[in-house]
């Protein structure tokens, strides 16, 4: 657990009387080959939006590891050199990322790069007074979204952009990278209808989120479902909550009869499970939110962490009424 979640899950414990009165390897993975192109990708998600395009054709190196927390990532000696190597490197963009500027500095690469942020349709957060970074936004103003590829329409218009950068760096690929980027971008038509479909067996007024940090928004227009609190009330996990904050949450839980709160697949659900013992809530099955999991996990891919996140909310919300069959 990092420290913020540490010092909010301490301030939890002390209001709960006053409530219930009122890692892996450096250069973490890789596949592909057969072009001899190297692609960098630096979030899980990036890597295997890559790795689908790419095929067999390149190989695609994901900078950080699975289960591992993007925003808190730092940059190791076989990233550099990865990136030294790199013919093109994707970033998902934003504060997910940012610590790739300093890497590609000190790599001294010359890779075309890819920011996929710079290509989706993207949402404000929620006012994030409370992130880490002082780079951001004064208090009270609204950040972009770093979590795009929550939305399937995103992840194709990404894989659209993927593609087009993989052919230009090897031309002679262009066809293959064209197939493989309709082939999977026809799985993202598929999931996207068969997730709307899901949501929308859960009656409306349960149709309401609550989880670990800002992360699902995208996801949450998409499907229409209302966001209403996070336990870290921010855009990045490095923020914390204020005393106030906590004991807001919990009663809007309580007002608005929220089922299932969620905790994260990257996180201790330590305060997580206080939040919702003192709001008389449950705690629902973890989601893959900034990372994807590791080989076996039903997060390990991109569609397969979007299948699992919607499971698991309509049966959280809707109190184990609606279950979902989805293609993963």
């Amino acid at each position: 657990m990092t420290a913020p979640r540490t010092l909010a899950l301490a301030v939890l414990l002390c209001l709960a009387p006053i409530v219930a009165a009122g890692c892996g390897d450096d250069a973490s993975s890789s596949s592909g080959g057969g072009s001899g192109m190297t692609v960098v990708a630096t979030t899980t998600q990036a890597a295997d939006f890559a790795r689908a395009v790419a095929g067999d054709r390149a190989k695609v190196v994901g900078l950080i590891p699975a289960n591992a927390d993007p925003h808190e990532y730092e940059v190791r000696p076989g990233d550099v050199k990865a990136l030294a190597d790199a013919d093109v490197v994707i970033r998902s963009g934003a504060d997910v990322d940012d610590w790739l500027a300093s890497a590609i500095d000190s790599s001294g690469a010359d890779a075309s790069e890819i920011v996929l942020i710079d290509h989706v349709d993207t949402i404000e957060g929620g006012a994030d007074e409370h992130a880490a970074d002082a780079d951001h936004a004064a208090e009270g103003d609204h950040a972009v979204d770093p979590h795009w590829w929550q939305d399937p329409h995103n992840t194709a218009k990404a894989v659209a952009e993927i593609e087009k950068g993989l052919a230009a760096a090897d031309a002679d690929g262009a066809s293959t990278y064209a197939r493989n980027a309709k082939a999977y971008t026809d799985q993202l038509t598929a999931l996207d209808t068969a997730v709307a479909a899901c949501i929308d067996k859960i009656p409306a007024a349960q149709r309401k989120l609550v989880t670990t940090h800002d992360a699902l928004g995208y996801y949450a227009k998409r499907y229409g479902l209302e966001v209403i609190g996070a336990v870290i009330p921010s855009l990045t996990t490095q923020a914390q909550a204020s005393a106030g904050e906590v004991t807001q949450l919990v009663d809007t839980i309580k007002q608005e009869n929220v089922k299932a709160i969620f905790a994260e697949s990257s996180v201790n659900p330590k305060l997580e499970q206080v939040v919702a013992d003192q709001a008389g809530a449950t705690i629902g099955k973890a989601l893959w939110a900034d990372t994807l999991g590791p080989k076996g996990s039903d997060g390990e891919t991109y569609l397969q962490s979007i299948a699992s996140n919607t499971r698991a909310i309509a049966d959280g919300l809707s109190g184990g009424t609606v279950s979902c069959t989805l293609p993963d």
